[in-house]
């Protein structure tokens, strides 16, 4: 019965070697289904279909040309894949589940192929059993290499330091003659699917503020469901980022109530973009949403969709004052009276000069409104209808700017 076996094992293994065009796409869509570590951008998701390949092809070589344990190694493209998951902190643990989970589903097939052979029952169960045994201690093997593997390169990356990391970012940000392949190659990090940037800091005088920007991290992890990037600027500053396939997606609510826990914490974020050049857009995007933060004395978080017409303006606010004060004339005051008249010319130019629609916004009666804009008509000594977008774009300035300065 043993030559029996040994050849039945070979037939099932050239079976399933000519049907690994189609199996190992099985396989790897499980392991994204059930493991979210595997749920990575294009290039990396390669990388891991690679992996599975050549793990799939060296265990059937095994099987078919008879070559024993001690002959086999870590397959390259297992190396490099089990690499990278240590490079962006995925837990070795979904790795390695992602093999146990592999070897469950190589064992299905072998089942399924056994049926149907049908060969005697005895023939059977000892043909699978040899598989069986053959490619469990195939697994151990590589996963004790791949243990070494990804402990050596988290000792390697944990070993660079937060200035080196810092200096390879902002040369990929600056350096505009930099290619792809490049850029990709000094992060270590895919830059071909979208991104978005984050700058997360702390005041001055934060009491542990590595651990609240640890956390605030976490933050960003919760709201976009994707574990960030993270870069240490300084005591105080954490640059953070979000790399995937599809749009970014971030739960801007949820992430201003849980910043909102946390009074000491900021963050600023920028728009998504895609790409080399995305890449350093939202960083860009970030920067200024940060700068609107630091000149308004802001809190919590501070998207730049919301802030991107006043960022123009953040690094020059002594030239903007001056110019809202020409436009907007008494209204740009710092007492309680202006503040209310700016408030009601907002309310007014949103409602398209309705004073019924403005009074209902402001919770006010539409008489109140009258009074308030022909009021605000004799300070500017013109209508409300003349020079109606530099007014909007003032107040709007204004408002993000923390304008009129106290």
């Amino acid at each position: 019965m043993a030559v029996d076996v040994d050849l039945l094992v070979r037939e099932v293994a050239g079976r399933i070697k000519a049907g690994l065009g189609r199996l190992t796409p099985t396989m790897t869509s499980m392991f994204v289904e059930v493991i979210p570590e595997f749920r990575h951008d294009d290039e990396v998701r390669r990388l891991m279909v690679a992996s599975t390949e050549s793990n799939l092809a060296a265990m059937l070589d095994m099987l078919t040309l008879t070559i024993g344990l001690d002959d086999l190694a870590v397959p390259p493209a297992a190396a490099e894949y089990a690499r990278r998951f240590a490079q962006h902190d995925l837990s070795l643990e979904a790795l390695l589940r992602a093999y146990r989970l592999g070897e469950h589903m190589f064992g299905q097939w072998i089942l399924t192929v056994l049926a149907e052979l049908d060969p005697p029952a005895d023939v059977a169960l000892a043909t699978a059993a040899r598989i069986a045994g053959l490619v469990n201690g195939y697994i151990d093997r590589v996963i004790e290499g791949l243990i070494d593997i990804y402990a050596s390169e988290r000792r390697r990356w944990d070993a660079r330091t937060d200035a080196t990391r810092a200096a390879q970012v902002r040369a990929v940000l600056d350096a505009e003659d930099l290619d792809l392949a490049s850029a990709e190659q000094m992060l270590s990090a895919s830059l071909r699917g979208w991104h978005q940037f984050a700058v997360l800091w702390t005041p001055p005088g934060t009491r542990d503020p590595a651990a609240m920007l640890r956390a605030g991290a976490a933050l960003v992890a919760a709201a976009t469901g994707k574990p960030p990037m993270t870069v240490e600027i300084d005591d105080h500053t954490w640059w953070v980022w979000i790399t995937s396939v599809a749009r970014t997606a971030l739960d801007a609510e949820q992430l201003r109530r849980d910043l909102g826990a946390q009074p000491k914490l900021s963050l600023a974020v920028g728009d998504p973009a895609t790409g080399l050049n995305g890449f350093r857009q939202t960083f860009r995007d970030a920067e200024a949403a940060r700068a609107v933060a630091l000149a308004t004395r802001g809190r919590g978080l501070t998207m730049y969709s919301e802030v991107a017409l006043p960022a123009l303006f953040a690094d020059h606010l002594p030239a903007v004052e001056a110019w809202a004060r020409r436009v907007l004339g008494g209204l740009v005051g710092g007492d309680e009276n202006a503040a209310r008249l700016r408030e009601t010319v907002r309310a007014f130019l949103d409602a398209r000069g309705s004073y019924t629609d403005a009074a209902a916004r402001l919770h006010v009666h539409k008489n109140t409104v009258h009074y308030r804009v022909r009021k605000v008509e004799e300070l500017l000594e013109h209508p409300l209808t003349e020079r109606r977008l530099e007014i909007e774009v003032a107040l709007l300035v204004c408002a993000r700017l923390g304008l009129p300065r106290q």
